[in-house]
C-alpha cells in the first residue's frame, strides 16, 4: 500500500523500497531471458541472432515509453508527498491520456515500418524474416506493455513497490510456461515468444488496475479527473516526454551501435545478445536502486524537505558504489557459465567474444552506479536539461563507435562501447548535481535558520485576570 518517503530513516526506507524493485526488476529480465535461452536452444542460434538484431528497436519504442512513464509518475509523487489528493488523482488522468497515445503511436510505428527500420540498421539478410515477425507481435501488443509500465510507475509513486511485484511473478511464471508452449508443441517460432511476453504483461496490467480498485483508494478517480487539463497536460507531458525523449536517445545509440555489430556477421551478433542479456541483468540492482530514488527524490520535494535528500543521496551512492564492486566480481568470476545457458557448449567463438565484453563491463559498473544515482535524482527533482544532454552524450560515444570505430577494430569496438557512453553521460550530470546540491544546501540552511528564530522569540505573556493569577 501507498508508503510515506518524507519521514523516517532514509537509508532504510530507500532500500526496504529497493528491494521489491530489484526483484521485480530481475523478473522482468526473465521475460527477455527467458525467450532468448528458449529461442536459441529450442530453435537455432540463428534465431537467437534474429531476436538480438531486434533487441534495439525494442528498446528505442519502449525505451521511450518507460522513460515517459516514470516522468508521467514524478507529479504523482509530488503530489502524494505534498498532500495534494485531488491534484494528484488529476495527474493519473493526465498521465493515463498521454501514455494511451504513446501506445497507439508505438503500435502504429512498431507494426507497420519494422521491416524499414530493420533494414535501416543492417540486420544481416538471413536475419530479417524471423525478426520481422518477432517485432510484428510484439509491438501489436503495445498497450498492455505500455500499460503495465505506466500502471506501476503509478503505485510506486505512491511508494508502494511491494505489492505489484507478486503480480510481475504471477505474470513472469505465465511467461515462462507459455513461451515453451507456443515455441515448443505449437511450434509458433519467434513470433510465438514475443505473443508469450505480451500475453504475460497484459495479465500484469490488469492485475494492476485489480490492485488499485480493491485496495488503494487514494487512486479512485472520478469522472471530473477525466477532464483534460492542457495546463496539466503540458507539465506532465514536460516531464514524462522528456524523459522518454531521454530514453529513445539512449536507444538510438543502442541502435547504431547494433548496426556496427551487425555488420560483424551472425557470431558476432549472437555474443553481443548474449553478453547484454546477462548484463541486463547483473546491472539490474544498479537500476532499481536509482528508480527508488526518483520517487524518494520526488516526494520530499513535495514536501520541502531538502536536507532529508540530501543524505538519503549520500548515503545511497556508497550503497550503489558497493553493490557494483561485488556485481564485478560476480559477473568476472560467473559471467561465462551465465553465457553458455544462451548458446550452449558448441559455439567457442560467441562464448570467448561474450566473455571479454561481460569482463570489461564488468569492471567498470561503479562509474553505471554513479550514472544511475544521479540521472535519477535530478529527474526526481525535475530537472530535465542535464539528463537530455546526458542521453545526447551517450549517443554520440555508442555512435562514434557504432559508426567508426568497430569498422576498424571489429567487437573489441562492441566490448568498449557501453563503459564509453557512461563516461560520457556522467558529465554532464555531474555538473547538474553540483548545480542543485548546493541549492539544496541553501535551502536547508534557510529552513534551519528559520526553526532557529522561531524557537529563540520569547513566548508571549497573557494578560493576568484574577482567575489566573497566583494571589498576591
Amino acid at each position: 500500500m501507498a508508503k510515506n518517503l518524507t519521514v523516517g530513516s532514509p537509508l532504510r526506507l530507500i532500500v526496504v523500497f529497493t528491494l521489491p524493485l530489484l526483484i521485480g526488476n530481475l523478473f522482468q529480465q526473465v521475460y527477455a531471458i527467458t525467450d532468448t535461452i528458449v529461442v536459441g536452444r529450442m530453435i537455432s542460434v540463428e534465431a537467437l541472432a534474429a531476436v538480438g538484431a531486434s533487441g534495439s528497436l525494442q528498446f528505442l519504442l519502449f525505451g521511450f515509453a518507460m522513460g515517459a512513464s516514470a516522468g508521467l509518475a514524478i507529479p504523482v509523487s509530488r503530489a502524494y508527498g505534498a498532500g495534494d489528493t485531488a491534484g494528484m488523482r488529476k495527474a493519473v488522468t493526465t498521465g493515463a491520456w498521454i501514455s494511451l497515445a504513446i501506445a497507439v503511436a508505438i503500435t502504429l510505428i512498431g507494426v507497420f515500418g519494422s521491416s524499414f527500420l530493420l533494414r535501416l540498421l543492417g540486420t544481416p539478410e538471413e536475419l530479417m524474416a524471423q525478426s520481422t515477425e518477432f517485432l510484428a507481435v510484439f509491438f501489436a501488443g503495445s498497450v498492455a506493455t505500455v500499460g503495465y509500465n505506466y500502471l506501476t510507475s503509478v503505485i510506486r509513486a505512491l511508494g508502494d513497490s511491494r505489492t505489484p511485484l507478486l503480480f510481475l511473478i504471477l505474470a513472469c511464471v505465465l511467461n515462462v510456461i507459455l513461451v515453451i508452449l507456443f515455441v515448443g508443441p505449437a511450434q509458433m517460432g519467434v513470433g510465438g515468444a514475443a505473443l508469450a511476453t505480451v500475453l504475460a504483461q497484459l495479465v500484469s496490467a490488469l492485475m494492476c488496475l485489480l490492485l488499485i480498485w480493491r485496495r488503494m483508494p487514494l487512486l479512485h478517480v472520478g469522472r471530473s479527473d477525466w477532464r483534460i487539463d492542457f495546463a496539466r497536460i503540458r507539465e506532465s507531458s514536460n516531464l514524462g516526454l522528456t524523459l522518454g525523449f531521454q530514453m529513445s536517445i539512449i536507444a538510438v545509440g543502442a541502435a547504431l551501435l547494433q548496426y556496427g555489430v551487425n555488420s560483424l556477421g551472425t557470431d558476432a551478433v549472437a555474443a553481443f545478445t548474449a553478453a547484454l542479456r546477462v548484463d541486463q541483468v547483473a546491472v539490474v540492482p544498479l537500476a532499481s536502486v536509482g528508480m527508488a530514488m526518483t520517487t524518494y527524490v520526488a516526494q520530499n520535494a513535495g514536501a520541502r524537505q531538502p536536507e532529508r535528500i540530501l543524505r538519503g543521496v549520500r548515503q545511497t551512492t556508497f550503497l550503489a558504489i558497493g553493490l557494483a564492486l561485488l556485481l564485478g566480481l560476480a559477473i568476472f568470476f560467473g559471467g561465462t557459465a551465465m553465457v553458455r545457458v544462451f548458446v550452449g557448449d558448441g559455439s567457442a567463438a560467441v562464448v570467448t567474444m561474450a566473455h571479454n565484453y561481460l569482463v570489461f563491463n564488468a569492471a567498470l559498473y561503479w562509474a553505471l552506479a554513479l550514472l544511475f544515482m544521479i540521472r535519477n535524482v535530478l529527474q526526481g527533482l525535475g530537472s530535465t536539461l542535464a539528463p537530455t544532454m546526458s542521453g545526447i552524450a551517450e549517443l554520440i560515444a555508442r555512435a562514434i563507435i557504432g559508426l567508426l570505430v568497430i569498422e576498424h577494430v571489429g567487437f573489441i569496438g562492441a566490448i568498449i562501447a557501453a563503459p564509453a557512453a557512461w563516461f560520457a553521460a556522467l558529465i554532464p550530470l555531474l555538473g547538474a548535481w553540483f548545480f542543485h546540491r548546493r541549492r539544496l544546501v541553501r535551502d536547508a540552511q534557510q529552513q534551519d535558520a528559520a526553526r532557529d528564530v522561531v524557537e529563540d522569540e520569547p513566548v508571549a505573556l497573557q494578560p493576568c485576570t484574577a482567575e489566573h493569577c497566583p494571589a498576591t
